[in-house]
């Protein structure tokens, strides 16, 4: 059967030895990165890609994942309790700020543990990835509003995320995209256009999906320059935060189709 050792010595010698990364303790997050910390959280991480996270390669390879006739997808045994496993070890978070759940530790220490997961399990490693993706750039281009709305359910691991760009008739130009975005008298936005190729875009691991969804917006120029990146959750939010109502059907998000989605830009 496969296995995978974690190389946490040599990932300790180069941090240690060959950067040296205490001399960075006067960067914000690095001086609570101490090597008595480091140490034992990638023991962690380590214990957790070899005895958990790598056995499910066997059953993703069997079973893949199942989609059902309405739509939804159910992930290959394991699945759910390891992700729980790794949203409850605070993962998700290790270097999201403090103020939304996170542990406000260097971006150095989940570039290790990502590592770590995707040696282990590339299947897996990319629902997490993609939430950590979303994280980012929520984090970078989103409200205040937004910020506090989706942000400390996401770094916690309840909520996960998705990044919506490629279409039918373009993968990586994405200046040819067609996925358009009409402003409404709210402020928020209507969004008609067909995605393909989601990663993550549907399972059974989180409370709700916060897709993040590249178009343009009504008269924006054209080229990569007249995109904009829309916040589109699986289930819209409720006025107390909590998942409300799916946008769209099950079936028609599936097939990443949002025709009349009020949504706004991150």
């Amino acid at each position: 059967m496969p296995v995978y050792k974690a190389p946490v010595d040599e990932v300790l010698f180069l941090l240690n030895d060959v950067f040296q990364i205490s001399r960075y303790n006067n960067l914000p997050g690095f001086a609570d990165a101490s090597p008595d910390l480091i140490e034992p959280v990638l023991a962690e991480a380590a214990k957790l890609c070899e005895q958990v996270v790598q056995p499910l390669n066997l059953p993703g390879d069997r079973e893949g994942c199942t989609r059902h006739d309405d739509g939804s997808v159910t992930t290959p045994k394991g699945f759910k309790e390891a992700y729980r496993q790794y949203a409850d070890g605070g993962w998700m978070g290790v270097s999201a700020p403090t103020e939304f759940g996170g542990q406000g530790l260097p971006e150095t220490l989940p570039v290790i543990v990502n590592e770590m997961m995707a040696s282990a399990n590339m299947a897996f490693a990319m629902y997490p990835g993609l939430t950590q993706g979303a994280i980012a750039a929520i984090l970078r281009h989103g409200t205040p509003e937004q910020k506090a709305a989706y942000l400390p359910k996401m770094i916690e691991g309840r909520w996960t995320g998705t990044m919506n760009l490629t279409e039918p008739h373009c993968g990586t130009d994405l200046g040819l995209l067609r996925t358009k975005a009409v402003k409404q008298g709210d402020g928020s936005y209507k969004i008609t256009g067909t995605k393909i190729f989601i990663s993550a875009g549907e399972h059974d691991l989180s409370e709700n999906i916060v897709h993040l969804v590249l178009a343009r917006i009504e008269g924006a120029p054209a080229g990569i320059r007249g995109t904009t990146l829309f916040i589109v959750p699986k289930f819209l939010l409720k006025a107390d935060g909590s998942p409300g109502r799916a946008t769209p059907s099950p079936a028609a998000r599936s097939r990443r189709r949002w025709a009349s989605t009020p949504t706004r830009p991150a």
